[in-house]
C-alpha cells in the first residue's frame, strides 16, 4: 500500500543536490521517504519475531532501528554538536516509551480491547530504564552540587559509561537465554494465522538481508535530515531543542514505531512492549555510553553524560509512568491516552520554553 512512497527515497537524494537551498522541501521528502522503509523493516522484523520469539525479535528491531540514531549522532559528534546529540538521544527515549507505546496501546486497545503481555519481561525492561535514568541523572546532580568538579566530569562519565555497557551486555545475555523458550512458543503460535503482516513470511536469512538493506537506506535519509534540520526548523518556527527532542526523535524512530504499532493492532502486545521498552533501554545503556567513549576518538573534544535539567526530568517522568503502565501485564486504550497526554505536556513545555533543555 505504501510501496509508491519508495520513489521519495531517490527523490530526496536528488533534491539534496539539485535544491540545496530549499531545506524544508528536502527535509519533508526525506522524512516521508523513511515511512515505506520503516514499513518494510516492520515486515522483516515481524518475520523474525514469529520464528525467534518476541524477546529476540524486539531486540533485533531495536538494534536495527537505533542504527540510524547512532550514525546520526556520530556525524554530530564529528562536528562537536554535543547538545544536539543529547537532545536527540533523550527525545528518542521519551518518544519510544511515551509516544510509540501510547499510540500502540491506544490503537491496539481500541481494536482488541484489553491486551496482555509478559509482565515479568516488561518489568525487567522498566527496571533497566530506571537504572539508566540513575546513570544519566547522577552526573548532572553531582555537577550541580559540586560545581568545581566540572573538570572531572569526563572521567566520571567514561567510568559510568563502562558500567552501563556491562549492564546492557548482561541484559542481552538474559534476553537471549529467555528467547530460547519464547522461540518454541512462537513457532507453535506461527502455526496459526497471527502474523504481523499479510503475505508470506520471510525466511530468517532473507529477513536479515532486508533489514540490513533497509537500515542503510534509513541511515542515508537520516543523514540528509540532519543536514537540513537547522534550516528546516527555522522555516517551521521551531526551536533547536523542540526539533531535536520531538521532531527528529519521531522521524528517527519510525522503524520501531511502525513495528510496535502493527504488532499491537495484531494483538501481539508482548512484541510491542519488547520493541518500545527495549529500544529505550538500548539507547540509554548502549548508544549513549558508546557515544561517550567514542567521543574520545571522534570530534574536537570528549562528550560527558551531563544532560540538561529539562532533559533529565523529562526522561525521569517518562520512565516513572512507563514503569507503572508496564507493571501488571495488561494494557488498554485508556493507558495509551495517558502516555500520550504526558508526551503532549512535555512537547508543550519544550515548544513554549525552549531553554528548558539547557
Amino acid at each position: 500500500m505504501m510501496k509508491w512512497l519508495l520513489v521519495l527515497v531517490p527523490l530526496a537524494i536528488v533534491l539534496e543536490h539539485v535544491a540545496p537551498g530549499n531545506a524544508l522541501l528536502v527535509f519533508a521528502v526525506a522524512a516521508l521517504g523513511i515511512v515505506p522503509l520503516a514499513a518494510i523493516m516492520a515486515q522483516a522484523t515481524g518475520s523474525l519475531a514469529t520464528r525467534l520469539g518476541p524477546g529476540l525479535g524486539g531486540l533485533l528491531n531495536a538494534t536495527f532501528g537505533n542504527a540510524a540514531e547512532l550514525i546520526i549522532a556520530l556525524a554530530a559528534l564529528r562536528s562537536g554538536l554535543h547538545d544536539m546529540v543529547k537532545a536527540s538521544l533523550a527525545g528518542t527515549i521519551i518518544g519510544n516509551i511515551l509516544f510509540v507505546l501510547g499510540v500502540a496501546m491506544l490503537l491496539g486497545g481500541a481494536r482488541n480491547g484489553d491486551q496482555t503481555y509478559d509482565a515479568r519481561a516488561a518489568r525487567t525492561q522498566a527496571t533497566m530504564l530506571t537504572l539508566a535514568v540513575i546513570a544519566l541523572i547522577l552526573p548532572a546532580a553531582y555537577l550541580a552540587l559540586v560545581p568545581r568538579a566540572e573538570g572531572q566530569m569526563n572521567s566520571i562519565s567514561a567510568l559510568i559509561a563502562g558500567i552501563m555497557l556491562v549492564v546492557y551486555l548482561a541484559n542481552v545475555a538474559f534476553t537471549l537465554l529467555r528467547s530460547r523458550g519464547d522461540a518454541a512458543a512462537a513457532q507453535a503460535h506461527a502455526g496459526g494465522h497471527d502474523d504481523l503482516h499479510h503475505g508470506p513470511q520471510w525466511s530468517v536469512g532473507k529477513a536479515m538481508l532486508v533489514l540490513l538493506a533497509v537500515t542503510l537506506g534509513i541511515v542515508w535519509l537520516s543523514e540528509i535530515l540532519v543536514g537540513t534540520v537547522e534550516a528546516a526548523s527555522e522555516a517551521m518556527g521551531f526551536s533547536d531543542a523542540f526539533t531535536g527532542v520531538f521532531v527528529l526523535a519521531v522521524i528517527g524512530g519510525a522503524a520501531e514505531q511502525a513495528t510496535a504499532i502493527v504488532a499491537a493492532r495484531k494483538n501481539r502486545m508482548d512484541l510491542s512492549m519488547s520493541i518500545t521498552l527495549g529500544s529505550g533501554v538500548q539507547l540509554a545503556l548502549l548508544v549513549a555510553p558508546l557515544l561517550v567513549l567514542l567521543s574520545y576518538f571522534v570530534g574536537p573534544q570528549p562528550m560527558g553524560l551531563v544532560f540538561g535539567p529539562g532533559l533529565v526530568l523529562s526522561i525521569l517522568f517518562s520512565v516513572i509512568i512507563a514503569g507503572q503502565v508496564a507493571s501488571d501485564g495488561r494494557s488498554d486504550w485508556l493507558r495509551g491516552v495517558q502516555l500520550l497526554a504526558v508526551y503532549l505536556i512535555l512537547a508543550t513545555v519544550f515548544f513554549f520554553v525552549p531553554d528548558v533543555a539547557a
